[in-house]
């Protein structure tokens, strides 16, 4: 607010000394010019009613002369006072509506209605700087999920996107540098109720000066990151940064599975994705050759990978003096028949688009596949609102750099549960994931499923940790029961069980609970709710277990006992 005022008389200095300066000459001016009184008696106005005459001279033109009559020289003065005051309050007017009308101004009010409406929160909520791709589809899907969250962004394209974009809940957002400390505490980074903050603008400078203000602003914050470069996450993970997310490493990881570990690689897509997505199907990439078209971080993380799994790998790179790729790399864009040619495109069994442009992407692999129709063919697609033709050309597989980033960070913010059992799932062998996938592939439809994780205690599970401490035996089975049909368990598959520092993969049915035990379960967002209801109304779960109504209410519990 005092920037506000601030900005106003410092604008407006000029206008209100033209009109103090115009009022103060006529109000002098009518209290030396003499009158006549009633009586004809010489007469001159005080400063009281020369000053309430001129201002509502200078408002109006429909007024008296008071107290008395003015004499001739007294309506010449309020003639040229009339000028003066009306002139003066038009200049200072028009130059009041020229700063509510100035960029500036409108910038300051709006930092200063941003910072206010934060201030307001109440409710959890997430800092999300960056409203690109990623940010927008996070953005979305934190709403979506009843999770608040502020937004800031330089582009003011960007958060006119924001403001017209139909969630479920009201995001504030604003047009400033993130960089700037002022701004990420407007934002809410120093705000009791901020959970954490994400970086994930597409500069990795500004990410990593983001984390670096986060972690020394408000160190206790979780903060998320994205970086594009190896030596990016590594400067962030080494002061402290809780979660760095590389796309480019982790499609990387995932897209090395399917040669060596398809149903793992099932099982990770199927967990991660995006809720109510179609469902992945299994993909089995060609063992043979393959040819990489760019070898920028994306390129780099790939080449590295595949030859980790023994396959050979052709390099077609446009600027080789900058990338430093492989010796035996064929110059070129990828794009030109002659170039993929000369990688030998029609003995190979896949081809990777991994360039940052997408017009590219699809110009090399529509080329590649005139040449080869079986090739099994990988595209980049860089930005979201080239969904469209994309899907026309229907990769086998297709990375889109926003879609995992945001996954991942949606799974540490909604389930870090989940982070728990990738790690444990990387270590089990495929036929470990055959089992899983076959188990999962019972309780989903065609849309992907919804990973939940229960705490029991007592504000996610309070019939559950009621009866526990009556020293009632639960198992998983019993929070695995449909409610409402108690011979028939609910369609979901558990995960993962954590007890303090040990783990569980895929625990049984049979297994004993106890308080404090954390689980990861898999299904859909209906069998979510129904588990929710059985872990939370202590005669359901009684019923469940023991096959008795539980009587409702003190009294009728005692005398049940007795």
């Amino acid at each position: 607010m005092q920037n506000i005022l601030y900005h106003i008389l410092r604008r407006m200095r000029r206008p209100l000394i033209v009109l103090i300066v115009a009022y103060a000459v006529s109000v002098l001016g009518f209290t030396l010019i003499p009158g006549l009184d009633d009586q004809g008696r010489p007469w001159r106005m005080d400063f009281f009613h020369a000053f309430y005459f001129v201002s509502f001279m200078g408002s109006t033109i429909g007024f008296g002369e008071i107290p008395y009559p003015f004499t001739a020289a007294q309506r010449l003065w309020a003639t040229l006072t009339i000028y003066v005051t009306v002139i003066s309050w038009i200049y200072a007017i028009g130059s009041l509506l020229a700063i509510l009308q100035d960029a500036r101004f409108r910038r300051v009010m709006a930092f200063a209605a941003f910072a206010r409406r934060v201030r307001k929160q109440r409710e959890p909520f997430y800092l999300i700087c960056g409203y690109g791709d990623t940010g927008a589809l996070l953005v979305r899907e934190l709403a979506e999920r009843g999770i608040a969250c502020t937004v800031v962004d330089r582009d003011e394209n960007a958060m006119h996107a924001l403001e017209i974009e139909d969630l479920p809940l009201f995001v504030p957002g604003i047009a400033e540098d993130a960089t700037e400390t002022d701004t990420l505490r407007a934002a809410g980074l120093e705000h009791p109720a901020c959970r954490g903050l994400i970086a994930v603008t597409g500069d990795d400078a500004v990410n990593l000066h983001i984390a670096i203000t986060a972690k020394l602003v408000a160190p206790g914050l979780e903060v998320i990151c994205r970086a594009d470069h190896q030596d990016t996450q590594a400067n962030m993970a080494s002061f402290g940064t809780d979660h760095v997310i590389n796309p480019f490493e982790a499609f990387a990881e995932t897209f090395a599975m399917t040669f060596n570990s398809p149903s793992m690689h099932l099982v990770w897509e199927w967990v991660t994705a995006i809720h109510d997505t179609p469902l992945e199907d299994f993909l089995t990439p060609p063992i043979g050759d393959w040819v990489l078209c760019g070898f920028g971080h994306f390129g780099k993380a790939l080449y590295r990978r595949i030859r980790e799994e023994g396959l050979p790998v052709r390099v077609i790179e446009s600027n080789p003096e900058g990338t430093h790729p492989p010796q035996d790399t064929v110059a070129g864009r990828g794009t030109e028949a002659h170039t993929l040619e000369e990688a030998d495109i029609r003995s190979a069994v896949g081809i990777i688009a991994g360039t940052d442009n997408d017009a590219n992407n699809l110009s090399i692999l529509m080329t590649a596949k005139d040449l080869n129709p079986d090739l099994f063919t990988v595209a980049r697609q860089n930005r979201r609102n080239n969904q469209a033709i994309f899907e026309a050309f229907n990769p086998d597989i297709l990375m889109q750099p926003s879609t995992i980033t945001a996954r991942r960070i949606l799974s540490l913010i909604t389930t870090p549960l989940l982070e728990d059992f990738l790690e444990l799932a990387r270590r089990q062998d495929e036929d470990w994931a055959n089992v899983l996938v076959a188990r999962v592939t019972g309780v989903v439809t065609d849309r992907s499923p919804t990973t939940w994780a229960l705490t029991l205690d007592e504000e996610e599970a309070p019939a559950v940790t009621g009866l526990l401490t009556e020293g009632t035996r639960i198992t998983l089975r019993h929070l695995l029961t449909d409610p409402h049909a108690p011979l028939q368990p609910l369609p979901c598959v558990p995960l993962l069980l954590k007890r303090g520092a040990t783990h569980i993969l895929t625990p049984e049915a049979d297994t004993c609970l106890r308080q404090g035990d954390k689980l990861l379960f898999c299904g859909n967002e209906a069998v979510h709710r129904e588990m929710l209801l059985t872990a939370r109304n202590f005669n359901m779960l009684h019923f469940i277990i023991t096959g008795e109504d539980r009587p409702a209410g003190l009294v009728w519990r005692w005398l049940a006992r007795h």
